[in-house]
């Protein structure tokens, strides 16, 4: 405990000394670029601007003030930020992911852990100490939070947590909160909060905008089929897990791609976005679906053989009979690393399996494909 106290207080001191650093060099007060930033499909934050500070909140009810120096004035009630940031850890690959779409790695010291990330830069960081390894959620190490150190902390609220310890650090803790959105465009938007924090919101708002447009313009290609009503699949997803199915429910951003990529997803008036259930109330819904969507981390190449050696009745599901099960391996795709912000391409592999003539000629998917 007596270690654990004195290497917070050292990363207090060292956070410190980095605000004053960067406060002699700041230019004057402010949100650094006076770039307008708004969240159009997000709805877990929301932007407002003024001459000297930019106030931004997350729903959980934490409000932050980015401005340019230490000096400037923020409202009672606000926590300041002096931006750009210079470091900061990251808790989960979906924050990561918008440090690689803004190519901004250099800002990132910490990490939980690299073991399945397939980005060869942020590895070779992790091997030379330039990003430090700090624990999992729920057991931080104080020391390598400190080594790390970060001006702030992007956190993920709601999961494991851990995150007592490190706030005596007074180190701002930053909620991200994409992986709460419901919506595949609101989820890819959150690359616009984390621009904001590191003075990249030209190149966050430029970036959306492409993913927005290439989204947009293909589900408009699937909302102009003829007798789309009558014409569209259905899907399933989800597979046994102790015992259970889980399956994503209406609301979850999946539903929303498969909705968008010309299917019926068969638990559409779910109001949930996601539930267990047992194999026989899953069956009743699914046994008839056209198409079958399964992700896993499967050790190999995985086959129909396993999924019927993983559950016998299976088989017994249309999508099985037809060779028509959707999907994609964890292990050997950076699913969970990069795909928060390429809901278009997620949106491409699903049209080019439901309604393969939208696709160019010869399209490679990404992630999902028909399982051989």
């Amino acid at each position: 405990m007596k270690k654990n106290i004195l290497g917070l207080t050292a990363l207090l001191l060292l956070c410190a000394c980095s605000r004053q650093a960067k406060t002699a060099t700041a230019e004057g007060d402010g949100s650094a670029t006076g770039v307008k930033v708004e969240a159009k499909y997000a709805t877990g934050f929301s932007v407002r601007d003024s001459a000297q500070v930019r106030l931004v909140s997350v729903y959980t009810g934490e409000r932050f003030a980015l401005v340019g120096s230490d000096t400037a004035q923020v409202p009672q009630g606000w926590q300041r930020v002096v931006v750009p940031i210079r470091r900061c850890i990251c808790m989960t690959s979906l924050q990561l992911s918008n440090f690689t779409a803004l190519d901004a790695h250099d800002f990132v010291t910490g990490l939980t852990g690299t073991k399945n990330l397939f980005n060869k830069d942020i590895q070779q960081r992790a091997d030379d100490g330039r990003i430090v390894k700090i624990g999992m959620e729920g057991n931080f190490d104080p020391e390598l939070v400190m080594a790390a150190q970060p001006d702030v902390i992007f956190i993920s609220p709601f999961k494991r947590g851990g995150y007592d310890a490190i706030k005596e650090s007074g180190v701002t803790l930053v909620p991200h909160l994409g992986y709460k959105e419901l919506s595949p465009l609101g989820q890819a938007e959150w690359v616009k909060f984390v621009g904001m924090f590191i003075g990249r919101e030209q190149q966050a708002n430029e970036v959306f905008q492409g993913i927005e447009q290439r989204y947009n313009t293909l589900k408009a290609k699937v909302d102009s089929l003829k007798n789309r009503e009558e014409s569209l699949p259905t899907v399933t997803s989800g597979e046994m897990h102790y015992g259970m199915w889980h399956a994503v429910g209406g609301r979850n951003y999946l539903a929303q791609i498969f909705r968008d990529a010309g299917a019926h997803y068969v638990v559409d008036d779910d109001e949930t976005a996601g539930e267990d259930l047992e194999f026989e109330k899953m069956y009743a819904l699914s046994a008839e679906a056209d198409y079958w969507r399964i992700l896993n981390s499967f050790d190999g190449d995985f086959t129909y053989d396993d999924l019927r050696a993983n559950e016998p009745r299976n088989e017994l599901l249309k999508a099985f009979r037809e060779r028509k099960v959707i999907y994609c391996n964890m292990r050997q795709t950076p699913y969970y690393e990069i795909s928060p912000v390429e809901p278009d391409v997620l949106l491409a592999d699903f049209v080019a399996i439901f309604h393969p003539e939208l696709a160019p000629s010869g399209y490679e998917p990404k992630y999902y494909r028909l399982l051989k």
